[in-house]
């Protein structure tokens, strides 16, 4: 039996935007992902990313503590490991300002601002289903 996904082509269908992905793109552990949806996850991948992706769409830019206040739930650990996570996404890019204390800014990138339709459409997706649980 084959393992079918979400906007599996069927026979004679191009398959579109959701077209199936090679098994070979599939198989475990995915360290350099093949699938599109794949390689999205990995930038998104992980609790909180997509919320700190969020912060940045909607500032361009911000420094720790900015990121630190706006999502006051989120632990020290947490947040620096999700900036450490996308800046080698290349979603984000760390800016070293040299002065005494150092000052850190973190500035979205062309690739970032590029999931600003994603992170639109999860927003979408929720505040319908929320629509729809407090019917």
């Amino acid at each position: 039996m084959t393992h079918q996904t979400v906007g599996h082509a069927h026979p004679g269908d191009s398959g579109g935007p959701l077209a199936d992905c090679p098994e070979s793109a599939l198989v475990p552990p995915v360290r350099d992902p093949h699938c599109p949806v794949d390689i999205t996850l990995a930038a998104l991948g992980g609790r909180w990313t997509p919320l700190v992706v969020r912060e940045f769409l909607r500032r361009g830019q911000a420094t720790y503590s900015e990121l630190s206040a706006a999502l006051p739930a989120l632990s020290d650990k947490v947040l620096s490991d999700r900036l450490t996570q996308l800046t080698s996404a290349g979603v984000i890019e760390r800016h070293r300002t040299p002065s005494w204390p150092p000052r850190v800014r973190y500035v979205l990138t062309t690739r970032g601002r590029a999931l600003e339709p994603v992170v639109r459409s999860m927003w979408e997706w929720g505040a319908a289903e929320q629509e729809a649980l407090n019917e």
